[in-house]
């Protein structure tokens, strides 16, 4: 596969994640309302298998993205920029904490991540703006030889790579409060 067919791929991966991330939220407060008045059933004896299942959805979510990431740069040789790197501080540990708590079926394992992805799409979303908005960045913001204005990708007129980063935060972070809600 050319560069160019992966970030397709890659962009096709994070609208994935926005349609999930509004799917999950939809669906969690129509079953609150639900609740609320009445018309549904106790959901507690699925509630240990759904909160195991969301927990291994957000680490392969989040092992996808690293893998993600680390194609980008030693295959693909593209250069990381500073906030690059610092999504990637975030998104890597992410990754590995989320393998060992969906490994040892740990409930309290949101206690550690949903900071990691609260950072993560926070910084996501400020180095997507400084793609939209060039002149929002500083002189020492970043390097010369790797700007965090360059758009390495931009597909389907708005898809970024931070973009990408930014979304698998997203919709990790929701799949964690969802786990936290159902243990």
């Amino acid at each position: 596969m050319t560069l160019a067919q992966m970030l397709d791929v890659f962009a096709l991966a994070a609208i994935a994640c926005n349609v999930a991330t509004v799917g999950l939220t939809v669906a969690t407060m129509r079953r609150r309302h639900n609740q609320r008045f009445g018309r549904v059933a106790n959901y507690r004896q699925s509630a240990a298998m759904s909160t195991h299942a969301f927990l291994s959805f957000a680490a392969l979510l989040a092992i996808g993205a690293s893998l993600g990431s680390l194609y980008l740069s030693e295959i693909a040789h593209l250069e990381p920029c500073r906030w690059c790197w610092f999504q990637r501080i975030a998104m890597y540990p992410l990754a590995f904490v989320l393998a060992v708590g969906w490994l040892r079926r740990d409930q309290g394992v949101h206690v550690y991540t949903l900071p990691m992805c609260v950072v993560g799409a926070a910084m996501s979303m400020w180095h997507y703006l400084l793609q939209l908005f060039p002149t929002l960045e500083g002189s020492t913001t970043c390097s010369i030889t790797s700007p965090c204005t360059v758009r390495y990708a931009w597909e389907f007129g708005f898809v970024s790579i931070p973009y990408m980063a930014g979304s698998v935060f997203i919709l990790v972070g929701v799949l964690l409060n969802l786990s936290r809600r159902r243990s």
